[in-house]
């Protein structure tokens, strides 16, 4: 039996396979927005990643129960980080294989069961990084790429908005895990940081689940009503189709491959450290005489500003690029961002200016994430996005590991120095954005003598 077979017997024998059977036979084609509900209820689980500061207060916490260092914290975020974007590299070729929707319900049981083991078992460092960092991640990299891939085909209108608007879910969805398990419910207070991984883990698999049910590919040849593909889009390049093979051979790949490296080095950074930077500049600063009350503070303006105008970002900087074309809109972004990296560490003691400096980085950061797939898809075609973006995505896994570690490896080397500790990394990753800026830049056109086998 091979695997389409298997899966073909999987459908056939679910629970759902009337709602299956409607998607397919035209559901979507007469409500198409529905794809866009879907690819939120999968982001937002997908989002829990990015929840992982709210948890690091507890887990280096001295007198605690787990007592890890911050570089151990940044670990399994940066394993998770890392496992997510080598995943997104079988993600493509198993939707070439089986389609979109049992790879996204594979990627949620991946993500519900890691986080639910860790919940079980997961008292000592190795267990966590194991089960939320390796087999979390990779359950997020598995589903992540599907609302992107099924989203721009069903809406070849409107690229740009569904691709933000298809991956605005993981933002938000990180808003909503910080705070359920810190300030509005206080989950982590009242049941437990291992509980709290244990419920997490159940309702991640649920939404995932159910979301994939609703991802599909339109049928060949389809296309909104009313709209033809017009000849001369803005930041398109004719329409080609890459091959992953073709697509590694042109040295735009290499210099976009290296901008997203460097502007997920900065955001993931900050992520990771959110909590750690905002206790230490709130001190530094006199705004707060107390760490814990500190440390809850920052904890609370990342939730609110960062993770919400992260979600944001996503959509807006979709919106922007449908009018004036990803490289502008990604100069833009990355410009920006590395302006804002240096400025942060100088201008961000205050609580107000924490959530100034948090809500414009959260929303630059975002962008990457409706950019970087617009840019993939312009420049190497849809037919192959899947993969293709997941060999993108692949610097986001090595940002993902520089970044927070880097950030976590100065704090442990200076810990009672306090705010200054902060300095280099923010440096660091603010010059390393501008320079992103700068590969976008001269990033140049696929010209028409180059374009040969590419199919």
């Amino acid at each position: 039996m091979n695997l389409k077979t298997a899966v073909d017997g999987w459908e056939h024998h679910h629970p759902m396979v009337d709602v299956i059977e409607k998607v397919e036979a035209g559901l979507l084609i007469r409500h198409r927005w529905l794809v866009a509900v879907g690819a939120v209820l999968i982001q937002m689980s997908l989002g829990a990643i990015y929840a992982w500061g709210v948890f690091t207060g507890e887990l280096t916490d001295r007198g605690g129960e787990f007592r890890f260092s911050a570089t151990q914290t940044q670990w399994v975020f940066s394993l998770g980080l890392a496992s997510f974007a080598a995943m997104m590299l079988l993600s493509g070729k198993a939707m070439a294989a089986v389609g979109p929707r049992p790879v996204a319900i594979l990627g949620g049981i991946l993500l519900g069961g890691g986080y639910a083991l860790a919940g079980l078992f997961g008292e000592h460092f190795w267990v966590q990084m194991l089960c939320i960092g390796v087999l979390g991640g990779a359950g997020i990299g598995l589903a992540y790429v599907v609302p992107i891939a099924v989203g721009v085909r069903w809406f070849p209108d409107r690229k740009g908005l569904m691709t933000g608007f298809a991956v605005a879910g993981f933002g938000f969805g990180a808003l909503l895990w910080v705070q359920l398990a810190g300030d509005w419910g206080h989950m982590i207070e009242r049941i437990g940081v291992l509980n709290t991984f244990l419920v997490y883990g159940v309702v991640f698999g649920v939404l995932v689940h159910l979301g994939g049910l609703l991802m599909t590919f339109p049928p060949e040849g389809w296309k909104p009503e009313r709209w033809n593909p017009p000849t001369d889009e803005i930041g398109l390049e004719g329409g080609d189709e890459f091959t992953s093979r073709s697509m590694l051979s042109r040295i735009q790949f290499y210099q976009l491959w290296l901008a997203f490296v460097f502007l997920a080095l900065g955001g993931l950074m900050l992520i990771g450290i959110n909590k750690l930077y905002g206790q230490d500049a709130l001190i530094a600063s006199g705004s707060f005489t107390d760490l814990t009350a500190a440390g809850a503070a920052a904890s609370t303006a990342y939730a609110v500003s960062f993770a919400l105008s992260n979600g944001l970002g996503r959509i807006g900087w979709g919106f922007i690029a449908d009018q004036f074309g990803w490289r502008r809109s990604m100069i833009a972004m990355a410009f920006t961002q590395g302006l804002l990296m240096v400025g942060f560490y100088y201008l961000g003691g205050s609580l107000v200016a924490l959530y100034v400096f948090l809500a414009l980085t959260g929303f630059n950061f975002g962008g990457n994430f409706a950019l970087f797939p617009l840019a993939t898809a312009s420049r190497f075609g849809v037919k192959n996005l899947a993969t293709n973006y997941g060999l993108m995505f692949s610097a986001y896994g090595v940002g993902g590991i520089a970044g927070p570690i880097m950030a976590g490896m100065f704090k442990d080397s200076g810990a009672g120095i306090g705010v200054d500790v902060w300095l280099a990394p923010f440096l660091i990753a603010g010059v390393l954005c501008l320079i992103a800026a700068g590969l976008v830049a001269t990033c140049s056109d696929i010209n028409s003598e180059s374009k040969k086998a590419i199919v």
